[in-house]
């Protein structure tokens, strides 16, 4: 155990902070691609890199890429975490999986990451809306390959294998947190029932590739890091993503630690050791941050 990474019995300080040198430099940096942006209008396209303030949203656009956002930009839960709006959201715009495949094709797109907002209002969480997206994309580009990061449907496994079944190529539903923060993170959700929503999505299609992903600097300690990278990987993930959490607004939850460079290559080594086939980690660091190049080392492996 690095002596560095707090343990849980040691006392977080109350505030961390200034931001620290290796924080500083990308966050002057979100200019956003005008051409990409300008797409993304016409086809009146939502991103969670613009709804969720990412901070690679200047690198991402300007490579003329984006994670795609469904079901509107409303939430019906509130994360503590999470910049995007939380209330009443509008009906499903039955022709926003079209609009989505359009804009990957106008991209010229090989591989499309598409995301959502939780639907709890719905009958099956949005799942039917996630196939229709899945399959208007391979409708339009036949040889790309579609990530889906999906909510956990309320544990609906039902909704579950009807995403499936439309064939996206990787599975992502992020844990977001330890056991322990769950309540205190993401109130709404449930730490078991992600963890069988993964498990679930494994089963149902062995050759599917399963992702997750953490935020730190919440207040976990390094012992709890490394049980939910074990989690993980006993529910058959392969991909993981470990990012440091940046409070979105003054009403979010606070940062609790901002997390060194080389504690999250640190985070690469247990990953690896836990069993996850490829961690991608690092300050900024996001659900689908280097997705397709992720997803290509682990089928190489």
């Amino acid at each position: 155990m690095n002596q560095d990474v707090p343990t849980a019995e040691m006392e977080l300080p109350p505030g961390p902070g200034p931001l620290p040198p290796w924080l500083r430099v990308k966050i002057k940096k979100r200019q956003l691609s005008s051409s990409t942006r300008r797409l993304l209008g016409s086809h009146h396209v939502a991103t969670v890199c613009e709804q969720a303030g990412c901070p690679n949203i200047g690198e991402c656009y300007g490579c003329g890429t984006a994670t795609f956002l469904i079901m509107g930009t409303v939430c019906t839960r509130n994360c503590r975490f999470c910049a995007i709006s939380h209330g009443k959201p509008p009906p499903l715009d039955p022709q926003e999986p079209q609009r989505v495949a359009e804009m990957a094709g106008e991209l010229g797109l090989d591989f499309v990451v598409v995301t959502s907002v939780t639907r709890d209002d719905l009958p099956d969480g949005g799942a039917r809306h996630f196939a229709d997206t899945i399959r208007a994309v391979h409708q339009r580009l036949p040889t790309a390959a579609v990530e889906v990061l999906t909510p956990d449907f309320l544990g609906n496994l039902a909704a579950v294998a009807v995403v499936i079944e439309a064939g996206p190529t990787v599975f992502n539903h992020n844990v977001e947190t330890i056991r322990r923060l769950q309540a205190e993170v993401r109130p709404q959700a449930d730490y078991d029932r992600s963890l069988a929503v993964l498990a679930a999505a494994h089963q149902m299609a062995l050759e599917l590739l399963i992702k997750s992903g953490l935020i730190v600097g919440l207040g976990e300690s390094g012992e709890e890091i490394r049980a939910t990278m074990a989690d993980l990987a006993q529910v058959g993930v392969s991909i993981l993503t470990v990012g440091q959490y940046l409070q979105p607004t003054r009403q979010h939850r606070p940062v609790s630690r901002y997390v060194p460079p080389e504690e999250f290559e640190l985070y690469k080594e247990w990953g690896r050791e836990a069993g996850i086939a490829q961690v991608i980690s690092g300050p900024f660091v996001r659900s689908s941050y280097c997705a397709a190049e992720a997803a290509r080392e682990v089928v190489a492996k």
